[in-house]
C-alpha cells in the first residue's frame, strides 16, 4: 500500500475534520491530539503509545510541526507548550491529530 506525504493529505484532514497521522502535517501547521496508539516495534524498547503519552502526546493537547529534516521529512521536529520533540516518522504515526480550530473561535 503506498502513500502519499505531502499537502494534499493534510488540506484533506482539514477538510473533512477527520483525524489524520501527525507524520502528514505539514510544517507550521497546528493541530490537536486525538488520539496516541499503542505499539511495540522490533529494536524498540517498551510500548511506543505509552513513550509518547508520558512525553505530553495527550488528547486534547495542541501541538505544532516546527520542522522537517531532509532527506525524506524525518525526523519530524514538534513543539507542545514551550518544548520541542524530534520524533521519527513511525512514532509520529502513532499519534492521530486533527485541526486546531481557529485562533479566533476560543470559547
Amino acid at each position: 500500500m503506498s502513500r502519499h506525504h505531502g499537502n494534499d493529505e493534510s488540506v484533506l484532514g482539514a477538510a473533512t475534520g477527520r483525524t489524520i497521522p501527525l507524520s502528514d502535517v505539514s510544517v507550521g501547521q497546528t493541530v490537536i491530539v486525538c488520539e496516541v496508539r499503542s505499539g511495540i516495534f522490533e529494536n524498540e524498547d517498551g510500548n511506543i503509545g505509552l513513550r509518547l503519552v508520558e512525553l505530553g502526546f495527550v488528547e486534547g493537547e495542541p501541538l505544532r510541526v516546527v520542522a522537517q529534516g531532509h532527506p525524506g521529512r524525518e525526523p519530524i521536529a514538534v513543539r507542545i507548550g514551550n518544548t520541542t520533540f524530534a520524533l521519527r516518522r513511525f512514532e509520529a504515526d502513532h499519534v492521530l491529530v486533527a485541526p486546531a480550530p481557529e485562533a479566533g473561535t476560543r470559547s
